[in-house]
């Protein structure tokens, strides 16, 4: 049997991926909308919102047959709207187990039951895979969030980050949150308990830099040198800049040793710097990923093998 995997683009971002599984040397038999449909086994693709691991066709000849063929192998299955067929696709859902789809609470874990995903490829076919890479509906985490105190939606992306890990920094732990104006990621870390050192050459919002946690330096971002900061837990950045100045700020911090957890965004100007990206997916222990809440841009996260 010919093995498959199946892509879902992050949405907007389809020939991104594209071009990311043609670098890797992925067979792709189809596309449609979102979900591409490639040869083999399952390779990392950044621009993938989710990846269907165990996909396989599914000939069924009614709406109860489907929900029952379905229910046969797990119990919980999102569907994945991208296959088309929405109307009949529906019914099939409206007849499996509900799915709570509410919106997560920061600091809960992600969940842990397995969850599939599925769609109508053809109208008496189902295209599904009990095992995919995310434990949420198509990739995406949508959470109960806070409209009053970050100053922009920013933060969202820290949030996901910590969640889609299991990781996030402990109480006490020191930060460095570089271009960091309006103050979103400083104020989650902080929140977090963390002790935050937050720098940029724009001032933070004013409630977020009164934070007691939160001790803000105005400068540049690239202009902090590794050697004067000492023993770091976590460098998160969010700054605005070309994705290899970025990867040579981080690679000085790297080679001092000093930073035991990063997070940074990698936000592409025009068109996307894959090489770059491939530079940031290369280096050991690294993690690249659309996130839910990622534009034109991807987050890279590296964290100490003792703290996953």
């Amino acid at each position: 049997m010919t093995r498959r995997t199946v892509y879902l683009a992050a949405k907007g971002y389809t020939e991104d991926l594209l071009q990311e599984l043609g670098h890797a040397g992925v067979h792709v038999t189809e596309v449609r909308d979102r979900l591409v449909l490639a040869q083999g086994a399952a390779v990392h693709a950044a621009w993938a919102q989710n990846i269907w691991l165990e996909p396989e066709f599914i000939t069924i000849s009614s709406i109860k047959d489907g929900a029952r063929q379905l229910r046969q192998r797990q119990r919980n299955w999102a569907l994945c709207a991208a296959g088309g067929n929405h109307g009949r696709a529906k019914l099939i859902q409206s007849s499996l187990p509900h799915v709570s789809a509410k919106p997560v609470v920061f600091g809960s874990e992600a969940p842990r039951a397995p969850l599939g995903s599925w769609t109508l490829w053809e109208p008496d076919t189902i295209l599904a895979s009990a095992a995919c890479t995310s434990a949420f509906a198509d990739g995406e985490v949508l959470f109960e969030e806070d409209r009053q105190t970050p100053p922009t939606r920013a933060y969202l992306k820290l949030w996901e980050a910590f969640t889609i890990t299991g990781c996030r920094p402990r109480e006490d732990e020191l930060c460095l949150d570089l271009g960091s104006s309006p103050g979103g990621w400083s104020w989650v870390l902080a929140q977090c308990g963390a002790r935050v050192f937050s720098v940029d050459k724009a001032a933070l919002a004013p409630h977020i830099a009164a934070h007691p946690h939160i001790d803000f330096c105005s400068g540049s971002a690239f202009g902090l040198d590794p050697r004067h900061a000492g023993e770091v837990d976590w460098l998160c950045c969010d700054v605005i800049c070309y994705p290899d100045r970025l990867l040579a700020m981080v690679a000085r911090w790297l080679e001092l040793g000093s930073v035991r957890n990063f997070v940074c965004t990698l936000k592409f100007q025009g068109e996307t710097d894959h090489e770059t990206a491939r530079q940031f997916a290369a280096i050991p222990g690294s993690r690249l990923v659309h996130l839910s809440c990622n534009k034109h841009e991807l987050t890279w996260i590296r964290l100490d093998p003792r703290q996953i």
